[in-house]
C-alpha cells in the first residue's frame, strides 16, 4: 500500500513513479518500457517537429495502452542580441583556432520550441493523459484548451512561490524540482537566482505544505530510500530523471554514458554555457574555463550554437570537453532496462515503506 495514491489515480498508473522527460536524451522504446512497468511515460518534445511527436505518441500506443506524458517547454524567445553574441564567439576564439576551425563560421544550435498554437493544436489531436511544461505556463488561453482535452496538467517549481504561482493557474499536479536535479533548471518566475535554491528534502515539505494538489517529488531519487523519503516530506510519486540515464534504452552518446559511469554525482554542476539556461551536468572542461555560470553566454538556446563546432571536432576524438553532461547530484550505475528499472525502485521503496 502506497501511503498517498493522489498521482496514481489522477493519471490512472499503478506506480507512484513519473519517468522524466529528457530532451534529446530518449525517444518512446525508454517510455515504454517505462509505461509497461506502471510508471507514466514521458515523451519530451522540445527538440522534436510536431511530426516526429505524432510518430513518437503513434509508436508509444502502439506497444503499450499505458498513459502517455507529453512534455513541453514554456520559455520566451530570446531577442536577438548581436553584442552579446559577439562577446561569445570571441570569447570562444581560442578554442577554434586550438581545432583549426574558422571563429567566424556560422552554426546553429539544437531547436528548443516553446509551446505553442501548432503544438497545442497537436494535443488536441492525440490527446494525452498527461501534458507537462518545463519553464512556467503556456498563454492562459492555451493552456485552456489543453485541460478541456481532457488532459492533466502539470510543470516543474524550483521554489515555493513558483509552486503556488502554478496552482493558482490551475495546474492538477507539481513537480518540486530540488536543486540537485540534473538537466535544465526549471526556474521561470522573474529575480529567482538558483544560487539560493533548496534541495529537494528542503523543498519538497514546503511546497506540500503550500499547495493543495499533489506533489512530485524531482531531484536526488535514485533508489527506494529517495522515494520512501519523498513520500515522508509530503511527495504523492517521484520523478526519476538520471537514473534512465543508464538504461539500454536511453539514446545519450557514448561519451556521455562513460562520463555517467565515472562516478556517483559528486562531480556536477550548474552551468549555463550549453543552452544559456541554468542545467546541471557533470564538469567538464567547456564549464572549467568558461563558466559554470557565464554572463556572456547568450540568452537560451543560442548559447549552444557557437559550441557545436566545437564539440562535433572533439567527440569523434574520444573528448567530452564540449558537450553538455547532464546528471544529477546523485546518481549510481546500473545495468538494468527501464523496464526492470522502475520495477527494482518501485519495490525497494515498498519494502522501506512497509516496515513503517
Amino acid at each position: 500500500m502506497w501511503p498517498d495514491r493522489r498521482i496514481q489515480e489522477l493519471f490512472g498508473i499503478a506506480l507512484p513513479i513519473v519517468q522524466a522527460p529528457m530532451a534529446g536524451a530518449h525517444d518512446a522504446a525508454l517510455a515504454i518500457a517505462a509505461a509497461r512497468a506502471g510508471a507514466l511515460g514521458s515523451l519530451p518534445c522540445a527538440m522534436l517537429s510536431p511530426q516526429q511527436a505524432r510518430e513518437q505518441v503513434a509508436q508509444y500506443r502502439a506497444a503499450t495502452d499505458a498513459p502517455v506524458n507529453l512534455n513541453f517547454f514554456c520559455h520566451r524567445p530570446a531577442a536577438a542580441d548581436p553584442a552579446r553574441e559577439a562577446a561569445w564567439r570571441e570569447r570562444l576564439r581560442p578554442y577554434y583556432l586550438e581545432f583549426g576551425l574558422d571563429p567566424a563560421a556560422a552554426s546553429a544550435a539544437a531547436a528548443r520550441a516553446p509551446f505553442d498554437e501548432a503544438w497545442c493544436a497537436l494535443v488536441e489531436e492525440l490527446r494525452p493523459q498527461v501534458v507537462s511544461f518545463h519553464f512556467g505556463l503556456p498563454a492562459p488561453e492555451l493552456l485552456a484548451r489543453v485541460r478541456a482535452s481532457g488532459a492533466r496538467a502539470i510543470a516543474s517549481a524550483t521554489t515555493v512561490a513558483e509552486a503556488v504561482w502554478l496552482e493558482q493557474r490551475g495546474c492538477d499536479a507539481i513537480v518540486a524540482q530540488g536543486n540537485e536535479a540534473g538537466g535544465h533548471r526549471g526556474v521561470f518566475l522573474e529575480g529567482e537566482d538558483v544560487s539560493t535554491q533548496a534541495g529537494l528534502f528542503a523543498l519538497l515539505p514546503r511546497i506540500a505544505d503550500a499547495v493543495t494538489v499533489p506533489v512530485i517529488a524531482a531531484g536526488g531519487v535514485f533508489d527506494g530510500r529517495g522515494i520512501a523519503a519523498a513520500f515522508a516530506l509530503g511527495a504523492a510519486a517521484v520523478q526519476v530523471g538520471t537514473a534512465y540515464l543508464f538504461c539500454p534504452e536511453a539514446t545519450i552518446a557514448p561519451l556521455h554514458r562513460r562520463a555517467l559511469s565515472a562516478g556517483e554525482g559528486d562531480d556536477t554542476a550548474l552551468t549555463n554555457v550549453f543552452s544559456g539556461r541554468p542545467a546541471r551536468g557533470i564538469v567538464n572542461r567547456a564549464m572549467r574555463e568558461l563558466g559554470p555560470l557565464s554572463p556572456l553566454a547568450p540568452a537560451f538556446p543560442g548559447a549552444g550554437a557557437a559550441l557545436a563546432p566545437l564539440r562535433a571536432r572533439a567527440e569523434p576524438a574520444g573528448d567530452d570537453d564540449f558537450m553538455s553532461l547532464w546528471s544529477g547530484q546523485a546518481r549510481r550505475a546500473h545495468a538494468l532496462g527501464a523496464f526492470e528499472l522502475t520495477r527494482e525502485l518501485a519495490r525497494q521503496a515498498q519494502d522501506l515503506l512497509d516496515r513503517g
